[in-house]
């Protein structure tokens, strides 16, 4: 085992593992912008990479990048002219460092109870696994077997500490897609050197993408890649009190304020990403490091083949991945089960997550009013008894 940094960067078997552990989030959203809106394979994935590093080195323990989900799902469905996407990355950074800086993003911190936030929790993990039902469904019975046995795998090899249970995981889809067919005479014909383009977003691609992608993002990011991640950090790191909610939204800040000018994908950090990596085995920065610095070398070397190259990750697999990050999220509310006014408010919020437009945003708005009626009525119980 290599370490730095006293001991926050690590480089062993369970920090490789580790570090696909959000994979199933990931990769999927980053190739459905990059074949569905034309964006640049190189800058997207160099620029998401060197973020993975970078935030690795920063916070030395495993804090996810992830594509923001709300835009990359508008941009994927709606097909708008693509300088919006880079507009709209810069509006966000430009609100999260407004937030940031007037104190406001610690304030609500502060003021959102706990039972908001495990239902947001509750209704992320509940929407990654069914999206990793959709996942296996795209590889047809084949799938349906390889994840079978997946799930197998990883339940009967939880009780063993410290395997490296994703790492099989991958190494098995590589397999099962060598199996299929990858054609290596086109992935070696396509290694070659790429860089990020450099870009300046217009005014009016700003003006746009706030409008269209940045407003409907804004709640979510929030909640979850600010609030949720933070609570989480205290769950699984009790001793980094220096990670809050106002240092992640620092750098949620600083990455959509400098991804716009390189060509990259809108960014965010994320609960579901940080479940996912330590449910794998990562404990440090390195499984980010790690996780990065494959998207950076598929970015600098082999950009123009890069849906080929990426075959070696099964959708059946990369549902498995997506299953358990959802599910160790999902049993976050065992946090609140001893306090009965505290789980109703979180079942609330994690339903309107899962089934209501702007789920997010109703669910923080309608769960905090919630929380304050049954807070009166059991003051009210209490002082007539």
């Amino acid at each position: 085992m290599v370490t730095f940094l006293g001991g926050r960067v690590a480089f062993n078997r369970l920090e490789l593992a580790g570090a696909f552990g959000d994979i199933g989030t990931d990769l999927p959203l980053i190739l459905g912008m990059v074949a569905i809106n034309h964006l640049d394979p190189a800058s997207v994935f160099i620029m998401f990479g060197v973020f993975q590093i970078f935030n690795g080195l920063r916070y030395g323990i495993p804090m996810p990048v992830q594509p923001l989900k709300a835009i990359a799902a508008i941009m994927i469905a709606t097909k708008p002219d693509v300088s919006l996407l880079f507009g709209s990355g810069l509006s966000l950074g430009l609100m999260m460092l407004f937030l940031n800086v007037t104190g406001l993003v610690s304030k609500v911190d502060r003021w959102m109870p706990k039972g908001v936030v495990r239902g947001i929790q509750a209704g992320l993990g509940f929407s990654l696994m069914t999206i990793a039902v959709g996942y296996v469904q795209k590889d047809g019975l084949a799938g349906w077997v390889l994840a079978a046995a997946g799930v197998a795998f990883v339940l009967a090899m939880s009780r063993r500490g410290g395997f490296p249970t994703a790492l099989v995981l991958v190494l098995a889809g590589a397999l099962y897609a060598a199996f299929l067919g990858i054609d290596l005479g086109t992935i070696s014909a396509g290694v070659g050197i790429h860089l990020p383009h450099f870009q300046v977003p217009t005014l009016d691609a700003v003006a746009q993408g706030t409008l269209l992608l940045s407003l409907q993002q804004l709640p979510l990011s929030i909640a979850n890649s600010v609030i949720a991640t933070s609570l989480l950090v205290s769950d699984l790191f009790p001793s980094r009190r220096d990670i809050t909610s106002k240092s992640i939204s620092a750098t949620y800040a600083g990455m959509n304020l400098i991804a716009p000018f390189f060509g990259g994908i809108p960014v965010c950090h994320g609960c579901g990403g940080l479940a996912g990596h330590y449910r794998f085995g990562a404990r440090t920065g390195g499984s980010v490091i790690i996780y990065g610095s494959i998207y950076v070398i598929i970015g600098l070397f082999f950009a123009s083949v890069v849906n080929e190259l990426l075959k070696i990750f099964p959708f059946s697999v990369l549902g498995v991945i997506l299953l358990f990050e959802g599910l160790t999220l999902l049993l976050l509310l065992k946090k609140v089960a001893s306090d009965s006014n505290d789980l109703t408010v979180a079942l609330v919020v994690a339903f309107m997550v899962v089934a209501l437009p702007y789920g997010y945003l109703l669910g923080m708005v309608a769960g905090s009013a919630l929380h304050l009626l049954l807070k009166g009525e059991k003051v009210k119980l209490e002082q007539a008894q």
